[in-house]
């Protein structure tokens, strides 16, 4: 994906894996936030490195399973957990990834390497177990729940957005996790000015009667959306939806009464400035954008497996309600409505994964 990277500072190879949008998007602005403190950054797709039967296996079902055998998804999140045919599948495919990726380590020779996908994470945890990888590995976890695939036992530190997602690592898997903070762009931490909401609002056809609910879906427009949005209308609530690339949802979304559809947006940050409230089925980098940005979150009609997972994480840990009736739902968004934005500070993971050169990343107990 990028050139190989010239020294003299640090070298850092980013793993990644174009499926979905969230890991990909952690994996540039690590690259982004490394690049500026010095760091030559190389980052590289997972799935380039898989043999095109696994490629499309991994790259390309997940999308239709959840969508159209969610049943089946969460049974093969379940599976994943357990020793058996399942696990053992998920263990080849990182195997069959070892041979380009142990290329590239010997291409770039890092000082570090971090993977933002849980299959590379396996890969990466093999070739240092092997022997192959001198570097210390850091996996960066993007989900709020973590799943058996995100941990590897040679991986040299595991690092979560949150505390609660270090805490149910820990708690599961008694492997030390560390919180390291979010990794979005700065914009999302930087308040709107109120005329640029007001534009926007004008611009979507928004009267502020009603509180804005933003429907997020993750780029590939995921799970019962249509439900959730008549939940919201049911309730009183403006439902302007994230349609990502499905632009087959968007077109019928958009059809309806009192809906505002929209498909692959750059302008998230102010669409979040506008909204009373995140609503969402999956746990995904939308969730953690909200985080940054003090927006309320609230999950509803969770998608199979890793969505179900993380939103019994967020509710846990008192980050988002999982509601399960409208008037849930309801109380839930009228609740917080006109709620001032809180944006906490944060760790800054580039700063951790630094530390990592130096094997000094903090592991909690």
């Amino acid at each position: 994906m990028d050139s190989p990277p010239t020294r003299p500072g640090p070298v850092v190879l980013v793993v990644s894996a174009a499926v979905g949008a969230g890991h990909d998007a952690a994996a540039a602005e690590l690259a982004a936030r490394l690049r500026s403190s010095g760091a030559a950054v190389r980052v590289q797709d997972l799935l380039t490195a898989l043999p095109g039967p696994v490629r499309r296996v991994v790259g390309d079902a997940y999308g239709p399973c959840v969508n159209r055998a969610p049943a089946a998804f969460e049974l093969l999140v379940r599976g994943l957990e357990r020793d058996g045919v399942l696990w053992r599948a998920a263990r080849r495919a990182a195997t069959s990834a070892a041979p380009a990726v142990d290329r590239w380590v010997r291409e770039c020779a890092p000082d570090v390497v971090v993977s933002t996908h849980p299959l590379a994470s396996q890969t990466l945890g093999d070739l240092r177990a092997a022997g192959r990888l001198g570097a210390p590995v850091l996996t960066y976890l993007t989900d709020p729940a973590v799943h058996r695939t995100w941990v590897h036992p040679a991986v040299d530190a595991h690092l979560t957005v949150t505390e609660a997602t270090a805490r149910h690592g820990r708690s599961r898997y008694g492997v030390p996790m560390t919180a390291a903070g979010p990794l979005v762009p700065a914009r999302f931490a930087v308040p709107v000015p109120s005329r640029c909401t007001a534009r926007l609002r004008a611009g979507l056809g928004l009267d502020g009667a009603r509180p804005v609910a933003l429907v997020v879906a993750g780029s590939l427009g995921l799970g019962d959306v249509g439900t959730t949005v008549a939940d919201l209308l049911a309730v009183g609530a403006a439902p302007v939806v994230l349609c990502g690339r499905n632009e087959r949802r968007r077109a019928r979304l958009a059809a309806l009464p009192g809906v505002v559809a929209l498909g692959w947006r750059d302008d998230v940050p102010e669409l979040m400035a506008v909204a009373d409230v995140l609503v969402h089925n999956a746990g995904g980098m939308a969730c953690t954008e909200a985080l940054v940005a003090g927006l309320p979150l609230v999950t509803h009609r969770p998608i199979p497996g890793h969505g179900r997972a993380n939103a019994a994480v967020l509710a846990g840990a008192g980050l988002a309600p999982w509601t399960t009736t409208r008037a849930q739902l309801s109380a839930a968004v009228l609740g917080a409505a006109g709620r001032p934005r809180r944006r906490p500070v944060h760790p800054d993971p580039a700063e951790l994964v630094l530390a990592g050169l130096r094997g000094r990343v903090p592991a909690a107990a």
